[in-house]
């Protein structure tokens, strides 16, 4: 496993639906409370060595036009009714003046929204990935992001799914063949302020 450096400049920590309607679920193998305090420290960081913030949620039009709805063998959990706050991102995660707010309409940050130009516009050329869920937004985003060329880092520990053995297959089975998988406290510590 090779040393992790990572500079600011050109890094961007993307976090993947962190926002009170997905949150608020049971997620395996690590808790959402303990997922977003990773993901505050990411972000806390970031903020400090100067590296883009990325905060992506998931929210649909009030009548659910914009909502993909083939047809499918198992309906996904977001199916029904989604209360008013769904799409707010968790108090934790407030948005600060210079981080980015991508709204999607998929699993995927990438297809559809803004991300691509804006991570190119700021010179990013390394994504780190956290967020719920793992095998779902945060795989879908990753495997875009790898095809567009992006380096990737998957904090391990920021990032959590409804069943243990799901976000352990994208763990060990997915990840390592589009990026480097470590945790939190790597990521931390291979973001180093950016030299004068």
């Amino acid at each position: 496993m090779d040393q992790l450096s990572l500079d600011p400049r050109t890094t961007a920590l993307v976090l993947i639906d962190l926002q009170r309607g997905i949150v608020g679920r049971q997620t395996a193998p690590h808790a959402a409370a303990h997922v977003v305090e990773r993901a505050q420290r990411l972000v806390q960081r970031c903020r400090e060595v100067g590296a883009t913030v990325v905060l992506v949620r998931v929210a649909y039009a009030a009548d659910g036009r914009d909502r993909l709805s083939q047809k499918v063998d198992a309906a996904p959990w977001s199916a029904g009714n989604v209360p008013p706050d769904f799409s707010e991102l968790v108090p934790e995660l407030s948005p600060m003046p210079g981080d980015v707010v991508i709204t999607k309409r998929q699993w995927g940050a990438f297809y559809g929204t803004e991300l691509d130009l804006v991570l190119r516009r700021r010179g990013v050329r390394t994504i780190i990935l956290g967020g719920i869920s793992t095998n779902f937004g945060v795989e879908s985003t990753a495997r875009d992001a790898w095809e567009r060329g992006y380096e990737l880092v998957f904090a391990e520990d920021a990032m959590a799914a409804m069943a243990a053995e799901a976000h352990q297959f994208a763990v060990t089975q997915i990840f390592p063949r589009l990026g480097r998988v470590r945790s939190t406290d790597d990521a931390l510590k291979a973001l180093k302020p950016a030299a004068a």
